[in-house]
């Protein structure tokens, strides 16, 4: 018999997403501004499972649902069309599903966010968390009990930290890095958790800490050191244009854990999560961006760049012969094109 665990176990907060994109510039107090664009779709921790669940990964999430028609939207979304496992996720009466509006604006965006914490919280909703082959956990400052017994399961835990508002960058919170098998921050948390100037020295910091450490640097690419195996990547960004980049950090740590699991190389890995982001923020909203197999199959067959040829020619090998049917992506207006890749 085959591992019948959860391949990606999840649990976090949702929101209802409605993305604004086409600003000719940012929005200032008392101005009224045209948007060329809008797309609505789950996001939040909704990122992260659609980004595995379209890899054919067997995904468990465990969050709350609003009782109203965007708690109803997102869990029609996540369960019925990309075949997420909601078993551990509840429904709450009367508390309402948050609501972020996202302005798009070149290569980043402006969030303002509607809502309340939810009534119950991770480690409510995990209990005993199942056996999982991988986490994908959010680390804050206060430790959620369910990523220790998680651990102690024997799943691997793939960690991510988010803006500290304090600006204190307490490095109590990478004793938590303790119970994890990879670090995947950005530079800028990175380099502020460690104290240090650069990307890379970040990361000869974060290598101390965890097996695997990943830091990516946004249109620079991302660098990575696996100490299981010894290797050491640096891969740059895609050239691409950006319409949304909402999400686009969950689609990198998503595909990241999707290549891991396939035993791939570390540069293969970072290449391949550097690609899937890439590709989702040519898209509307967070979680339906995400290009699953098939658009990544829809990019390959695509490329004519020798260099790109080059760099991405594992993906001949690694790609699977059916790689699905076409993705929905996010409803927007005006619609977009069917073909983007």
């Amino acid at each position: 018999m085959g591992d019948e665990r959860p391949d990606v176990l999840l649990t976090g907060l949702l929101f209802y997403d409605l993305v604004l994109t086409g600003l000719g510039k940012p929005p200032t107090p008392g101005e009224e501004i045209w948007t060329a664009g809008m797309g609505a779709g789950p996001g939040g921790i909704a990122n992260l499972a659609v980004a595995a669940a379209r890899y054919g990964l067997n995904t468990t999430l465990a969050t709350v649902f609003g009782d109203d028609y965007y708690g109803a939207y997102c869990r029609d979304v996540l369960a019925d069309q990309e075949h997420v496992d909601l078993s551990l996720s509840r429904t709450a009466a009367g508390w309402h599903t948050p609501v972020t509006v996202a302005l798009a604006h070149g290569h980043d965006r402006a969030l303002v966010t509607h809502g309340q914490e939810p009534p119950y919280s991770q480690d409510a909703l995990m209990g005993d968390p199942p056996a999982a082959r991988t986490a994908l956990v959010h680390i804050e400052a206060e430790p959620r009990a369910w990523i220790a017994k998680a651990a102690a399961n024997g799943t691997h835990i793939y960690a991510d930290v988010g803006w500290d508002p304090t600006q204190q960058w307490s490095s109590d919170l990478l004793d938590q890095l303790a119970l994890c098998h990879a670090f995947l921050p950005n530079d800028t948390e990175a380099m502020a958790y460690t104290r240090t100037g650069t990307a890379a020295a970040a990361l000869g910091k974060l290598s101390e800490l965890v097996p695997v450490a990943v830091v990516t640097r946004g249109r620079e690419g991302a660098v990575a050191v696996d100490q299981t195996t010894g290797e050491y990547a640096d891969v740059p960004a895609l050239d691409v244009d950006v319409l949304d980049a909402t999400g686009a950090g969950d689609v990198f740590g998503a595909s990241f854990v999707a290549a891991s699991l396939g035993g791939w190389p570390l540069e293969e890995r970072l290449r391949f999560a550097v690609l899937a982001a890439g590709l989702s923020v040519r898209h509307h909203g967070g979680a339906l961006a995400a290009p699953g197999w098939y658009g990544i199959h829809e990019w390959w067959q695509t490329v004519e760049d020798p260099e790109l040829r080059r760099a991405y020619g594992f993906l001949a090998d690694r790609l699977p012969t059916d790689p699905g049917p076409p993705l929905p992506h996010a409803p927007v207006t005006p619609p977009v094109p069917t073909r983007q890749y």
